[in-house]
């Protein structure tokens, strides 16, 4: 059987930081244009940037979480940005503060149809939840690493839980010998 090569597109990476000790969400509100703090619906004040695109939950303990940046670079930028946009408000925050990558979420393509009730039998449900009637794709959990995989019947996978890239084509490469051994591709 040829190797199938596999091209992992990260769509996006979420990371967190401790920016300060605590901090004033509605006066951060009041001071940026695209912040908004609504106190009754979520404790968080979310804080979208255009340039580079992404967007921030902050909250009163000075801790962020940053969604949408696809690159580990990527999110270096937009923390960077938050905290210029925040010193230019009077408020103290580290130039370049640290970040822990908590999740990559990328896509792939497997390339060919798979039949999900074929592979739930053929893995006896290790590790899997299929319920095509609530959800259309097999969620595969993975210990080694730690991550999930949506399986669809197209072929198209959506890997999320890993860390790094190499967390996710790892992921995908257990997948695959699992599939193999069961001869399904």
């Amino acid at each position: 059987m040829p190797k199938i090569d596999i091209k992992i597109k990260v769509e996006n990476v979420v990371a967190n930081a401790r920016i300060a000790d605590n901090l004033d969400l509605q006066y951060i509100e009041s001071e940026l244009e695209d912040a908004v703090f609504t106190k009754k619906k979520f404790p968080g004040l979310v804080y979208r940037t255009r340039e580079p695109k992404s967007a921030f939950l902050i909250f009163r303990s000075g801790k962020a979480v940053c969604t949408g940046s696809k690159t580990k670079e990527g999110v270096r930028q937009v923390m960077d940005k938050l905290s210029a946009d925040l010193r230019t408000i009077g408020i103290e925050i580290v130039e370049h503060p640290e970040f822990r990558v908590q999740n990559i979420v990328a896509s792939a393509d497997i390339g060919r149809e798979l039949n999900l009730g074929a592979i739930v039998t053929g893995l006896e449900l290790e590790g899997m939840e299929y319920e095509p009637e609530v959800f259309p794709g097999l969620v595969y959990r993975i210990t080694e690493p730690m991550s999930a995989i949506l399986i669809f019947s197209s072929g198209k996978l959506v890997i999320t839980g890993g860390k790094t890239v190499e967390d996710c084509e790892k992921s995908v490469e257990v997948l695959l010998n699992k599939l193999k051994q069961i001869e399904l591709i």
